[in-house]
């Protein structure tokens, strides 16, 4: 369905400028709901300037859906997440990689014993041997498996994505600053990013038998929390490789703080966005009016950075520091609802797909 349209989930308001306030929660929600006809954005006009100073909207891929919109509950999985009788079922599978084997990530870096990671991979029913596929990555891979496969079933053979191959990787272990996960998604660095493209896309396309594109706009990255945060990571650190970014509570937080990056993804929003030039990244965000803070995370954190873990913040302002620059963005504030809501996601995921991969062909 046109994503400028919210599809069949409830709009409630396409908010302008910066978001700089919570918007209010509204009535209504679920199933059957349209967006607001006169939704405005950066986006809302092909052409024009977005706000920035020099910078000029790009156009390919369209605009449509660009801007910033509220859902409400009553949450509802969308129809696609279950798949109707007849429809080619994709094949998922799983491996599993030990840590001592890898060049960047060898160990558990809170222990310094090694690990190993799971990963699954799914490949569409239409993909035929030997060609050239589309995929992409997604973090925190295990909890996305119930999620995406179903999604993909459906959406690709109605036409409305293109045959997909998704990888879905779990992180080390542990959760937050100091654990491996945390030095993995939170870094603000290449290594995330240059261990996919070095150690797993190899070891997928050997065993599983299938070529992946290298295209960076057939490319995408996929992730909730920090695994958002790294999902953005690895496409602004390598434009080359990864334009599709798709992020739930993105951890845009100060989280993996390092002597270059003393406030971590922070900076992003901060101002590494702003001072740098545009780059072809499309960018989906989304984050709750019950997201995380400083007085609810309880793994440990730096008092000295209190300042700098509001998740529902960092992505307002993610979102204002991408619609400056003319990127192609959208935001989705989810009201009454958590950091990283399982109901959110399966209500979105397949309206967000739609837009992330607009403007690649389609069968």
């Amino acid at each position: 369905m046109d994503p400028s349209t919210g599809s069949r989930w409830l709009v409630l308001a396409a908010l302008s400028g910066a978001c700089a306030s919570h918007p209010s929660a509204g009535t209504g929600g679920g199933a059957g709901g349209t967006a607001g006809a006169g939704a405005t954005g950066p986006d809302a006009a092909s052409g024009s300037d977005c706000g920035g100073a020099g910078e000029t909207r790009r156009t390919d891929p369209a605009s449509a859906g660009d801007g910033d919109f509220t859902i409400a509950p009553p949450y509802q999985a969308a129809p696609e997440l279950t798949v109707a009788a007849g429809v080619p079922r994709g094949q998922l599978s799983m491996f599993t990689l030990s840590s001592s084997g890898s060049a960047i990530y060898p160990s558990d870096v809170a222990t310094g014993v090694a690990f190993t990671r799971s990963i699954w991979v799914y490949v569409p029913a239409q993909y035929v041997a030997g060609t050239t596929a589309p995929f992409m990555v997604v973090q925190d891979g295990g909890l996305f498996t119930t999620w995406i496969p179903p999604t993909l079933d459906t959406m690709i053979d109605e036409g409305r994505l293109p045959v997909t191959i998704a990888i879905l990787i779990n992180p080390g272990p542990g959760d937050g600053i100091g654990s491996e996960r945390g030095l993995e998604y939170d870094t603000v660095s290449d290594a995330y990013v240059t261990f996919i493209e070095t150690e797993i896309l190899p070891a997928v396309q050997t065993r599983y038998g299938v070529t992946l594109t290298t295209d960076p706009e057939g490319r995408s990255a996929v992730g909730l929390s920090s695994g958002g945060a790294a999902a953005f990571t690895m496409g602004w650190f390598r434009p080359d490789l990864y334009h599709r970014i798709l992020t739930y509570s993105g951890s845009f937080v100060a989280l993996g703080v390092t002597a270059a990056y003393p406030h971590g993804a922070w900076e992003y929003h901060e101002h590494l966005i702003a001072e740098n030039g545009a780059k072809p990244l499309r960018v989906f965000l989304e984050a709750a009016q019950n997201d995380d803070t400083v007085a609810n995370v309880t793994h440990g954190l730096d008092p000295a950075l209190s300042g700098f873990y509001d998740w529902l913040q960092a992505n307002i302002d993610m979102a204002a520091a991408l619609e400056a620059k003319c990127y192609h963005t959208r935001y989705v504030y989810a009201a009454d609802a958590g950091h990283a809501n399982g109901a959110v996601i399966t209500q979105t995921l397949p309206d967000e797909l739609v837009w992330l991969w607009q403007g690649y062909p389609m069968p």
